[in-house]
């Protein structure tokens, strides 16, 4: 049986490196200690548990194939049983399927055989820089960017500092002006790469023909008006982060060279004969339902399975109404600094009828709204009708309903449209939340909130 090994150690982190083949386990912990750091092997999960259990590591690297188990066990009893270990995989050429699932599983990273010592070395940097930010503040940066104390913000901004720790992609969803970009960017902010560049591309906006060179550079001569070296998106973002938003813009032949990008960590220059290794984290947005795109031929599902490694659903902004006084307030203070009008405030009405729009283009609608309002309001207090807010998107007032708000004022009518609405489609669903949720387009988080803030008694039955 083998014997588990223990090496003499240096003063720097430890490193419990998993793997049944003597020579690998013997080249890796020759290559960590060039890097300064001191390892224990263990040639089966069995080992990995022994060793695992008595003493504290750094960093654990697992193959795949183990005499007794795989990595994914591994992965996921250090996820299940040791804290804040980061765990990467080392898997064989071209499985990359195996390392995508490892990632799901939660692994920090993967290796790709044979290993290079430029890919463990920036692995290592970013395990022991991650590692370091944690010691030194466990409550990392500040993530007041994304506002709100509702519980989808609070459950967003939980897994956001959970993916900061992560290297594997990252698929954000979300309506336009969700807040993508500004999610993708405490990602980075808050990871091991936060130091190095972080570069966001709309691939919606890249006219076709310019795209290859825009991502990848392109050489001298490579084409008519290329006079000098040029450095593409990959290279302008290496040792950081790559932010592709609007994915679902890119055209099937450049999904084809992105995807190589993503499994390689290679590129071509245009013009160049050889190869650049890259070290970028991809994360990726869009509006579009890809999964549709996919069914639908006009993205590839390989691609879209290499993106959406882990997805991170943006809510829309009328499923955290609760959220807008707050967002409110801090946009308000921002537009009259920025353009040095005097301090406003919502008035109670307005605040009402905000919280009853449906805000198509969410918080970025929000900001246009108020900074609107700031410029037509009378006084320091905003109105209701100060916001010229789209009659079609109040509720469901477009709908059968009370025909005219007669009297009352502008936010006792949509809350009676509001209920009205409401009470037809859980008519229809026969007192079905769920299916009366899905009918009017809203979580069933929503549809409950609604339903306590209208006074509407819940239908007995689900």
């Amino acid at each position: 049986m083998t014997q588990i090994e223990r090496r003499a150690r240096s003063s720097g982190p430890d490193v419990l490196i998993v793997d049944d083949e003597d020579d690998i386990r013997e080249l890796l912990e020759l290559t960590l200690l060039r890097l300064g750091l001191a390892s224990d092997g263990a040639a089966t999960l069995a080992e990995a548990r022994q060793l695992l259990g008595e003493r504290r590591y750094r960093l654990c690297l697992t193959d795949m194939r183990l005499p007794d188990g795989d990595g994914l066990e591994l992965v996921r009893y250090i996820s299940e049983n040791v804290r804040d270990l980061p765990v990467a995989v080392i898997t064989a050429f071209g499985s990359m399927d195996n390392a995508v699932t490892a990632l799901k599983a939660g692994a920090f990273d993967y290796l790709s055989k044979p290993v290079s010592i430029e890919q463990l070395r920036a692995l290592v940097k970013s395990v022991f820089s991650v590692n370091s930010k944690d010691d030194e503040d466990r409550g990392g940066k500040d993530n007041s960017s994304l506002t709100g104390e509702s519980p989808a913000m609070q459950q967003v901004r939980l897994l956001i500092v959970k993916l900061a720790r992560s290297q594997a992609p990252v698929f954000i969803s979300g309506e336009s002006g969700s807040g993508k970009e500004r999610a993708a960017r405490m990602i980075h902010d808050l990871g091991p790469r936060a130091a190095a560049p972080f570069v966001a591309v709309n691939c919606g906006a890249i006219p076709e023909n310019l795209m290859e060179s825009e991502f990848f550079g392109a050489k001298k001569g490579a084409f008519t008006g290329a006079d000098c070296d040029r450095q593409g998106f990959f290279q302008a973002a290496h040792g950081g982060t790559l932010f592709l938003d609007e994915v679902g813009d890119l055209p099937l032949p450049m999904q084809v060279k992105l995807l190589r990008v993503i499994q390689e960590k290679k590129f071509r220059r245009l013009g160049d004969t050889v190869e650049t290794a890259v070290d970028v984290r991809i994360l990726s947005a869009t509006h579009q339902n890809l999964k549709a795109m996919v069914d639908a031929a006009r993205f590839r599902q390989d691609l879209f399975y290499r993106l959406n490694v882990i997805e991170l659903r943006m809510p829309a902004l009328r499923e955290r109404s609760e959220d807008i006084p707050q967002l409110a307030e801090i946009l308000l203070a921002r537009l009259a600094e920025s353009s040095g009008l005097p301090a406003a405030h919502l008035s109670a009405g307005a605040l009402k009828a905000l919280k009853a729009y449906a805000f198509p283009g969410n918080v970025r609608e929000l900001e246009n709204i108020l900074e609107r309002a700031l410029a037509l309001s009378s006084g320091n207090a905003i109105e209701a009708e100060d916001l010229l807010l789209n009659p079609d998107d109040m509720g469901e007032a477009n709908l059968s309903a009370p025909a005219t708000p007669g009297k009352a004022d502008l936010q006792d009518y949509l809350d009676e449209v509001e209920r009205h609405v409401i009470a037809d489609a859980l008519e229809k669903s026969g007192g079905n939340r769920t299916a009366a949720a899905r009918a009017l387009g809203v979580t069933f988080r929503s549809l409950r909130y609604r339903l306590e803030r209208l006074g509407i008694k819940e239908p007995t039955r689900d």
